[in-house]
């Protein structure tokens, strides 16, 4: 339940040596590098090896052409083959120039395949027309256009009833009239655009095209299945082509998958010299594995330190939880990682979530019903969400138990706690006016001590760190605790027990003395430093921090009270289920329906609200007092 215990592996060599190192280096396990770069721009005289990838142009070019002629390379990594990125650029450019080649004859062939289909069309459609086509073209004083007419058009040929031309409808369908038209050599070009304006569409017929309607569609029929004949080879020869090129093709892929791999992992070598280094993060118990991948390498050595050693370079963040816990590590994720060394709030977040969530949705029989849907949701989709579903459904039905409530129903438990348990009813009467007050003081309670766990957990951050000022003057470390804490203690002696504990010597102790340390924390840390306690003058000092004191304070004020909203929602989630159940008893026949439509409509309004508002308490209440959130992951290269 922490941050797992990483190291520090420094891998150096000899320049000569680099290929065979980073043949190896790309199959670690659980590795995570850290890029040149960053040390680099820290450190004169150290040089990069990031240059241009060539594998990643040949391999764009394999890819277009796999997916564009469906030969279905493997992805199989090859090693064992010599590669010359010139012959292997020849041998790729040649394949995808032959099938372009190919696919290029293809696309005119079904060009031409187009136009005879569209000929073909007009040709049936007036077949019906039982005169020789030639005649019809021959003509030397008359001019005839074939074509299509949209519908709406042939109405308003009437407008143009007074000009030298004949029209001739031989069939239509849903869109178009097919038709011909002829005039004089003296009216064709007004009659042209007159047709034009009318969105007249030509279809030409091809010049092969002999005899009547009915021999022209015969010879046309003929045409299309010779062309489709040569069609059918070319595919035949594209075929051939992509079958005598796969398995070299899958070879170079291969080869280059490889390849490309080494040369993006250079951004990880730094160079000085005639050596090299490759530096990266491995957990503890990864460490020998690390080791037996170099063991048989001559002139290599492995260094391994600490995590932090290396003032250079930022530690990764990998987290280790347990099952309970680990689901919730995306929300700890969302606001950020701890930073390596720093406390894993995961486990902390798992159980003030769950607790939190089910007081303020606890409803048994809504709580097993949300853990079940979690379970659906995690087993088969994979969602963390559905994995928090699970247990923040099983808390839900837990307090529901305590409520008394199934459903929305808060009278169907009570059989049980009297006649089975021995009880005088139910441990909790939610809807009970009495037990408002109680509740909601039991909410501040309740978020008071979760307040306090978050102080602790940021003293213990800052003694880690041995950040002393902040520990001692901190409101969030010793000074605040201080402070808070007696003033939580003595209000429940006030009103709890009626023990007086406010008086003027615990008060300059326990309040005094805290708003002191807080309201002088930036001087005292700048004398611990060894520097000017005012830089800028004590009087502008007061000021800034008379106003930061006065927030500290109202701080403590708006988080404490914040946690009302744990029992308000637990008194809004009763209230909308004693609608649900009004509802269900004035409905006569459709009771039922209306107690599942409203059971569904609370869960789903209402849970994501709660889930909403919880992790809001999480952040800004919880989180905001001992976490920072700004740690890197832990990116292993291979898993």
């Amino acid at each position: 339940m922490a941050i797992a215990k990483i190291k520090l592996v420094d891998i150096t060599s000899n320049l000569s040596n680099l290929d065979n190192v980073l043949t190896r280096f790309i199959d670690l396990k659980g590795f995570h590098p850290v890029l040149a770069s960053e040390i680099i721009d820290r450190v004169h005289g150290l040089t990069s090896f990031v240059a241009d990838n060539p594998c990643q142009p040949l391999l764009h070019e394999l890819a277009e052409i796999d997916k564009k002629f469906e030969l279905n390379l493997a992805d199989d990594e090859r090693r064992d083959i010599d590669y010359n990125f010139s012959e292997m650029s020849e041998y790729i450019l040649e394949i995808k120039e032959k099938l372009q080649e190919e696919v290029d004859i293809i696309k005119e062939l079904e060009k031409e395949i187009a136009k005879y289909e569209d000929a073909l069309v007009h040709v049936k459609n007036i077949q019906s027309l039982d005169i020789p086509l030639d005649d019809l073209f021959e003509c030397s004083y008359i001019y005839i256009r074939f074509g299509r007419l949209p519908n709406d058009s042939v109405e308003k040929l009437r407008f143009f009833r007074n000009k030298p031309f004949v029209f001739k409808s031989f069939n239509y369908d849903q869109n178009y009239n097919w038709c011909l038209y002829f005039t004089t050599e003296e009216y064709k070009r007004e009659i042209d655009n007159i047709f034009s304006s009318l969105f007249f569409e030509r279809i030409f017929i091809p010049d092969f095209v002999h005899g009547t309607p009915s021999e022209a569609i015969t010879s046309l029929e003929e045409k299309i299945a010779a062309v489709w004949d040569k069609i059918n080879a070319y595919k035949r020869d594209i075929y051939d082509i992509s079958c005598g090129c796969s398995d070299k093709l899958s070879c170079i892929k291969g080869e280059l998958l490889f390849l490309n791999r080494v040369y993006e992992a250079k951004k990880y070598v730094v160079g000085l010299g005639d050596r090299f280094t490759i530096s990266g993060f491995v957990e503890e118990n990864n460490v020998e594995n690390v080791k037996g991948m170099f063991k048989d390498v001559k002139d290599i050595e492995l260094e391994v330190a600490e995590a932090d050693s290396d003032k250079r370079i930022l530690p990764p963040t990998k987290l280790k939880n347990r099952w309970f816990s680990r689901p919730f590590g995306m929300f700890v994720e969302m606001y950020g990682l701890p930073a390596y060394g720093d406390i894993d709030p995961t486990p902390f977040v798992a159980i003030t979530y769950a607790l939190l969530f089910g007081i303020m949705f606890g409803d048994l029989g809504q709580g097993l019903v949300l853990a079940l849907l979690g379970y659906v949701l995690y087993r088969f989709k994979g969602m963390r969400l559905g994995a928090v579903g699970v247990r923040i459904g099983l808390s839900s039905a837990f307090f529901g138990l305590l409520y008394g409530s199934v459903f929305g129903n808060e009278e169907i438990l009570t059989p049980f706690y009297t006649d089975v348990l021995g009880f005088s009813g139910k441990p909790i009467h939610v809807m009970d006016a009495d037990f408002t007050m109680t509740l909601l003081i039991a909410a501040i309670a309740f978020g008071s001590i979760l307040i306090v766990i978050s102080m602790i957990m940021n003293i213990v951050k800052l003694i880690r760190k041995k950040k002393v000022v902040e520990v001692v003057c901190s409101h969030n470390g010793i000074a605040g605790l201080m402070l808070y804490g007696y003033l939580l203690v003595a209000i429940a002696l006030q009103m709890g027990l009626g023990i007086p504990a406010i008086n003027t010597g615990l008060i300059l102790i326990f309040v005094g003395i805290p708003l002191l340390l807080i309201f002088m924390k930036e001087p005292l840390e700048r004398l611990y430093h060894k520097h000017r306690m005012f830089p800028n003058g004590f009087g502008g000092f007061f000021v800034e921090g008379f106003f930061e004191l006065f927030e500290v304070l109202l701080s403590y004020v708006t988080n404490t009270l914040s946690f009302l909203r744990v029992g308000g929602f637990l008194l809004v989630h009763a209230g909308m289920m004693l609608v649900v159940m009004s509802l269900m008893e004035m409905s006569a026949g459709g009771g039922i329906l209306v107690l599942v439509l409203g059971n569904l409509f609370v869960m789903g309004l209402e849970g994501m609200i709660v889930g909403i508002q919880v992790l809001r308490l999480e952040f800004y209440e919880m989180f905001s007092r001992y976490y920072e959130g700004n740690g890197t992951a832990f990116v292993a290269m291979n898993k």
